[in-house]
């Protein structure tokens, strides 16, 4: 998930994007969000994919992402 570092550490949280358009788009939406408060992140990894449905049709897509970061 996170780019190989030689020594310090790593923080992985979990984040939940949310689109109207597609899976992934959701974790575009996931990283770019997350991206907002938080410094270099390093790696992604989708755990799990979710939709909303409304007469038949997709109208929400959700993704469990975990987001890896360096630790300062």
């Amino acid at each position: 998930m996170s780019q190989r570092i030689s020594e310090g550490a790593v923080k992985v949280i979990e984040v939940i994007g949310i689109s109207s358009k597609s899976f992934d788009d959701a974790v575009h939406q996931a990283v770019s969000k997350a991206s907002e408060s938080i410094r270099g992140i390093s790696g992604v990894e989708v755990l799990k994919h979710m939709a909303s449905v409304e007469d038949g049709k997709i109208t929400q897509y959700r993704v469990n992402v975990k987001v890896a970061f360096p630790v300062d």
